[in-house]
């Protein structure tokens, strides 16, 4: 019997069981409403135990009728065959038959471990582990493993070569790929590692950094829900395009819940997208930062009155400019918030003045209080007021750094000339053009330095209300939900999480450290990175210091990850030659599988650049099915994305920092030359090296980037 027979038989078994898999989710659905109906009808009893038993009724028919709603695509992932005969079929919630018999097990449920858990050298019961590929309800290909080959039955069919490696060659479409049914063992120890402490993955590109911490999220909102979705879950990511990419991996996993955040969209407010220069942002990550901008906030305002003059019952009460710094000196001491304190400045002002009207001898002169009272009445007394001591905003102050005078007063002691001249300009474009990405934790640092004025309490609005003396008719069960989700319901700018999972953790700034560590002061952690990865060139133990400082004293377990799952071995090959070129000694992972299509390198000449990266792009279009990634040196990513315009939406073009944490069935990189310019460039050219899951092509026009084992030519395959 040929393999393709074979093939086509077990698919037919297997979608006969999910044939009734879904036949029996749609009876659980129409139970659920009819169960929710039913409820509703216990009305008409009219006794207060009905109405309490109706609405318990409701409310968990609701629940449940909801939960079976959300989970439908893939809802079958798995099966295991065990030792003891039983069979076990995994997927994304647990299902059981009329008779109470499991049909599916939940994938993060202990009697699925084994699905992840298992392996040749240690199959803990399995024989043969199965992945199932579902379209909807269609089941259109299976991949096994066959884990115990001596337990195996005599008619046990294996069909082809290893879930894994094969899910690896497909597409990967838009949005990251759910893999929950190919983590590996080492990954799913990360995913289930203990919850309270902090937990740190590293491991290099292609290796599951970010499905294991999705994963992960996912796993603890599961064994623990009134924690981790009480408290929250937040995802910090390091670009709106990468927390595009991971957006809908929770939601696949029936967990929406969690809250995602790119490293520039962390301050409520801001969503920013630019990038500064790598020069640029190690000094505006640097902890040294942060005294500049303490200066600053204590300073005068930029056009603020020098002078207060007021005629007073004849007499003329006067602030100089000496009077009104040492009143603001006195008002705002270092380590006090400006717009805490504003009103003890307000204060200062008062007291001087009364101070002058009393030495003046000032006719009729009230006590103070009433004295004061008379001054606050006058407009113009309220005008100096607000512009001498404003409500000031972290951007307004930020954009005082524009100011290459204020910039170098700031900073004078605290960085180098050439520091101070890096900076200078780099504020230019904060009006039109809004904030860097490096500016934001700057923005959240000044917010915690100025501090709000108090505001007044919101008041609890009530979800049932129409008007003053009406309401919406609504069960116990609605008004418990209403009270829980004014419980875990949270202001815009949240910053008490249960759980923060920090992704491509080796770029995070000592900066960005402090931002984040604000947001998880009691919460526990997933970190997860690749030191060889950075692109961080600023001082290396400053920032251990700020991420240890985050991290607090949290006990720590480390979990490495060894295969590169992602990259063809010949793709990786490329890429691990670039890295080694400055970090000879790194360990690297292991590519495990071969596609036998090289990569290849094309160097031509400037003129022809564009015709060359169209061409390139399009042959792509045709050798892969799935996404085509065109990478591009930051500067020029808005030059280069013009040269592909028009081709399918499947092309996206990113720059070399908005690459990290994707993921292409191809790419084409552009001006490789351009990006490894220093040592922070080379890694930075190795994370772009390493997106490629199927295909890989370099052009650019300067052949120098590439490693002395690598032939030179026009057209090079590596």
């Amino acid at each position: 019997m040929s393999d393709a027979t074979v093939l086509q038989q077990e698919i037919a078994v297997e979608q006969a069981h999910v044939d009734r898999v879904y036949a029996r989710l749609g009876e659980l659905r129409r139970d659920a409403s009819r169960a929710e109906k039913e409820g509703y009808q216990l009305a008409g009893v009219g006794t207060f135990g009905a109405l309490v038993e109706r609405d318990a009724m409701v409310f968990h028919a609701a629940r449940r009728r909801h939960a079976l709603d959300t989970e439908y695509e893939g809802l079958v992932f798995g099966r295991l065959d065990l030792r003891t005969g039983a069979v076990h079929y995994v997927g994304r919630m647990g299902i059981r038959d009329e008779n109470s018999q499991p049909l599916v097990v939940d994938w993060r449920a202990p009697a699925a471990a084994a699905f992840y858990r298992a392996t040749a050298a240690e199959p803990l019961g399995v024989i043969r582990r199965r992945m199932i590929q579902s379209s909807r309800e269609r089941v259109i290909g299976i991949e096994d493993d066959l884990l115990d080959p001596e337990a195996a039955p005599e008619d046990m069919r294996v069909v082809g070569d290893g879930a894994l490696l094969a899910s690896l060659s497909k597409a990967t479409g838009h949005g990251m790929r759910d893999i929950v049914a190919t983590i590996q063992r080492e990954q799913d120890d990360a995913i289930r590692s203990p919850a309270s402490g902090v937990t740190i993955v590293t491991g290099g590109p292609g290796t599951g950094k970010t499905a294991v911490a999705l994963h992960r999220a996912a796993y603890l909102l599961y064994s623990d829900r009134s924690r981790f979705a009480g408290g929250g879950i937040l995802v910090v990511g390091p670009s709106g395009v990468f927390v595009t990419y991971i957006a809908t991996v929770l939601p696949s996993l029936g967990e929406d819940t969690a809250t995602l955040r790119s490293l520039g969209s962390l301050v409520v407010g801001y969503d920013a997208q630019r990038v500064d220069p790598t020069h640029v942002a190690a000094v505006k990550g640097s902890l040294r930062i942060r005294r500049v901008l303490e200066r600053a906030t204590h300073d005068a305002v930029p056009g603020a009155p020098t002078e207060l003059r007021l005629l007073y019952r004849g007499a003329l009460l006067r602030l100089d400019a000496a009077d009104l710094d040492r009143i603001r000196r006195r008002a705002l001491p270092r380590g006090a918030r400006r717009n805490e304190v504003r009103g003890a400045g307000f204060d200062g002002i008062f007291n001087a003045l009364w101070t002058q009207a009393r030495t003046q001898k000032v006719t009729n002169l009230p006590e103070k209080p009433d004295f004061e009272a008379e001054l606050a009445d006058r407009g113009d007394f309220r005008d100096f007021l607000r512009a001498w001591w404003p409500r000031l905003t972290p951007m307004r102050v930020l954009g005082w750094l524009a100011e290459p005078g204020r910039l170098r007063a700031y900073a004078n002691g605290l960085l180098s000339r050439d520091e101070i001249g890096t900076l200078q300009g780099s504020f230019d474009g904060l009006a039109e053009h809004g904030p860097t990405i490096a500016d934001v934790a700057l923005l959240d640092e000044l917010d915690e330095l100025m501090g709000r004025p108090k505001q007044a309490a919101k008041k609890t609005r009530n979800p049932f209300h129409v008007r003053d003396g009406v309401q919406e008719v609504s069960t116990y069960a609605d008004r418990q939900a209403a009270t829980r989700a004014q419980q875990t319901q949270r202001e815009d700018d949240y910053r008490d999480y249960a759980h923060v999972v920090v992704d491509e953790a080796q770029d995070v700034s000592p900066m960005q450290w402090r931002m984040i560590g604000r947001r998880g002061q009691y919460a526990s952690w997933t970190v997860v990175g690749d030191p060889a990865q950075t692109a961080w060139s600023g001082d290396p133990a400053e920032l251990d210091r700020a991420r240890d400082r985050a991290l607090g004293s949290r006990k720590r377990s480390t979990y490495a990850l060894t295969t590169n799952y992602r990259n063809s071995s010949e793709i990786f090959a490329v890429a691990a030659s670039v890295i080694r070129t400055i970090m000879p000694d790194l360990p690297l992972p292991s590519a495990v599988r071969s596609t036998g299509v090289d990569p290849v390198d094309e160097v031509v000449p400037a003129a022809g650049l564009a015709t060359a990266v169209r061409q390139a792009t399009e042959k792509q279009l045709t050798d892969v099915d799935g996404t085509i990634g065109v990478i591009t040196p930051v500067p020029r990513r808005e030059e280069m994305a013009a040269w592909v315009a028009g081709l399918p939406e499947r092309v996206q073009v990113v720059s070399v920092l908005e690459a990290k944490g994707m993921e292409y069935d191809a790419v084409v990189l552009v001006e490789p030359g351009e990006v490894a310019v220093d040592a922070s460039g080379v890694r930075t050219l190795y994370v772009a090296l390493s997106r490629a899951t199927q295909r890989l092509t370099t052009v650019g026009t300067d052949p120098a980037w590439r490693p002395a084992m690598i032939p030179r030519g026009t057209q090079t395959l590596f």
